[in-house]
């Protein structure tokens, strides 16, 4: 009974944190791929060769389903992967999906037309490769008409966060902040499209003013996987263990992912 949780390094955690809590009797395996991250900068292919390997990986744990933790490989490498790569067997599921039925208030998996939501304007916070892609604004378009999103790539933040600088992150949020505003003055709702930026959330939501709503992704892909079970309990995978997996140094991994999440987390070898 064994979930894979895939990200390029340790933004995912919070996502792991998450549904650690949410389904205390499913195991989880967590696959960091801190040796090549941040992925926010990489070209398409690149992403999408480091996610396939990351997941394969998960799928040697005993996960058929893999939660992509890494916004920028949900929106660079995923829809590649289900529609090209993925046996049918397997599954991998993205972390924007969630986060964009919250905003639009549809239930977990509703496919119905693209209607009007009460959210016009609609802030974006990723990464460079993430806010090129286009991926939420695709995915928003699906589910809503007449959202207006302005997308801002915050170069840095990921970094400044691996490295445990918090007072250069949350200096670079600000100026990501204002940047934005510029552009859209007075955003009702934003969203951290990076699974690293919970970490900032409470600078994000002091910059931005108490009247914007920031939508953050670990809790809705939490409540989102395990209505999926609910519904596809067949998913869970034949592994057992719960580990943490990174292609870095385990030691130094460890250390940072203990300093992250402020509690002791233990990283194995890859």
């Amino acid at each position: 009974m064994a979930v894979g949780v895939f990200d390029s390094g340790l933004g995912g955690l919070t996502v792991l944190d998450a549904v650690q809590k949410r389904l205390p009797d499913v195991a989880f395996v967590y696959y960091g791929d801190n040796a090549h991250t941040p992925y926010g900068v990489r070209d398409a292919e690149d992403i999408f060769q480091l996610t396939c390997r990351g997941v394969e990986r998960l799928w040697a744990e005993g996960c058929d389903l893999v939660i992509v933790a890494c916004n920028t490989a949900s929106a660079v490498a995923l829809k590649r992967m289900q529609e090209t790569w993925l046996p049918p067997d397997k599954r991998a599921l993205g972390v924007f999906v969630p986060l964009i039925e919250a905003l639009t208030e549809r239930q977990w998996g509703d496919n119905s037309p693209p209607r009007e939501v009460a959210v016009k304007h609609v802030a974006l916070f990723a990464t460079p490769a993430t806010v090129s892609s286009r991926a939420f604004q695709r995915e928003l378009a699906f589910r809503a008409i007449g959202v207006d999103v302005e997308a801002q790539p915050c170069g840095g933040v990921v970094d400044a966060i691996e490295q445990g600088d918090e007072i250069l992150a949350e200096a670079l949020v600000r100026s990501h902040v204002e940047a934005l505003k510029r552009r859209m003055p007075h955003p009702e709702a934003a969203i951290l499209g990076c699974t690293h930026y919970p970490l900032m959330e409470h600078t994000f939501q002091e910059a931005l003013g108490p009247q914007v709503r920031v939508y953050s992704q670990a809790n809705l892909v939490a409540e989102s996987l395990a209505d999926y079970l609910t519904r596809r309990p067949e998913m869970l995978g034949s592994g057992s263990r719960s580990v943490n997996l990174t292609t870095g140094d385990p030691a130094q991994v460890s250390a940072r992912a203990t300093q992250f999440l402020r509690r002791g987390v233990a990283f194995e070898a890859a």
